[in-house]
């Protein structure tokens, strides 16, 4: 069986942030480059510099490229590294959050703002106060209250923030809770924290206690995504080292989270990051994977499979997805 094609072939795209604004079907993905940077345990290989989006009026159908909307040099506090991004709108306006290493190379989640939903955005000139690691991800609720997600372990640094405080020695627990993603509610203008940021709790289904650090197969390693169907809130994820999308169920937009099952297999290449959007009465999944470079990890290509739900709710793909064979199956560590 076929796998499914590139949304685009032009240039490489990541870890694909999807909305419906206005009508049409944008995607706010990172933009991968190539880099003489040997592959590593701490990202160093991923060395992104601006943002693209993209949009569709209907999905398999033509794509237009706005070009770039963001760029590293336009971002004061920014030393390298814009990571994977997200969109939101809200009172009118459109906001770009990103993540991206600041000048003591420590990851922050700073904002742009754009009157358009392609952009382009102006960046706040510093990042999101009390913001740290990766990977943010936005949700409004229909009630206008906006949430904030984020978290990355290993090159991510969400382990550094063990005490509240940055620790560069920080290292993922081997035993007792695994590391949580972060979450916090937005202020009335989109662009700081309106409360204190707090955990978010993924829990087993038969012990109703927090997912163990030992579960690899289960545990929060980075790429959250929130999204809501049928009044429950669906907390998304990948478990990193062991390639997985993964999902929890809960009443609040905020947690706790019942673990429900996996929604994607691992693919070629070693990260997988997602969303998950409605678009013309469908619900479909958009990831990556690296076959459009032919493996190579840090230049991926984004893809979009539409996704159905079971009448408890669970999620499925509409469409069985190939097995990775042993020979393109990503390892679970990295090089030093």
């Amino acid at each position: 069986m076929a796998d499914k094609e590139p949304i685009v072939t032009h240039v490489y795209t990541a870890d694909p942030s999807a909305h419906v604004f206005n009508g049409k079907l944008y995607i706010y993905p990172s933009h991968d480059r190539e880099t003489d940077i040997k592959d590593n345990d701490n990202g160093d290989q991923y060395d992104m510099a601006d943002y693209h989006v993209f949009s569709m009026d209907t999905v398999g159908g033509p794509v237009t490229d706005h070009g770039v909307v963001l760029k590293q040099e336009d971002v004061p506090w920014v030393s390298k590294q814009l990571w994977a991004p997200d969109a939101a709108t809200k009172n009118g306006k459109y906001y770009l959050y990103f993540p991206a290493r600041d000048k003591e190379g420590i990851f922050r989640v700073g904002v742009a703002i754009g009157d358009k939903p392609e952009g382009p955005f102006t960046p706040e000139p510093d990042y999101i106060k009390d913001s740290f690691s990766i990977d943010p991800a936005t949700f409004v609720d229909d009630d206008g209250s906006a949430y904030l997600f984020f978290g990355g372990i290993w090159g991510g640094q969400l382990q550094c923030w063990a005490t509240g405080k940055f620790d560069k020695s920080g290292e993922e627990p081997t035993t007792g809770d695994a590391l949580h993603a972060k979450v916090g509610k937005l202020t009335e203008d989109m662009t700081q924290f309106a409360s204190p940021v707090t955990d978010v709790l993924i829990l087993d289904p038969d012990t109703q206690k927090p997912i163990q650090a030992a579960d690899h197969d289960r545990r929060f390693f980075e790429a959250a995504w929130l999204h809501k169907y049928n009044g429950k809130y669906y907390f998304s994820y990948s478990t990193g080292d062991t390639h997985f999308l993964c999902y929890a169920i809960g009443d609040s937009p905020v947690g706790p989270f019942t673990y429900a099952g996996r929604i994607l297999e691992p693919v070629i290449g070693w990260t997988t990051h997602h969303s998950i959007a409605e678009f013309k009465g469908k619900w479909y999944l958009f990831y990556h994977d690296s076959t459009l470079s032919g493996g190579r990890n840090h230049l991926r290509c984004v893809k979009i499979r539409e996704i159905v739900y079971d009448e408890q709710g669970r999620i499925g793909l509409a469409e069985p997805q190939p097995k990775v064979s042993d020979e393109d199956a990503p390892p679970a560590k990295l090089e030093a």
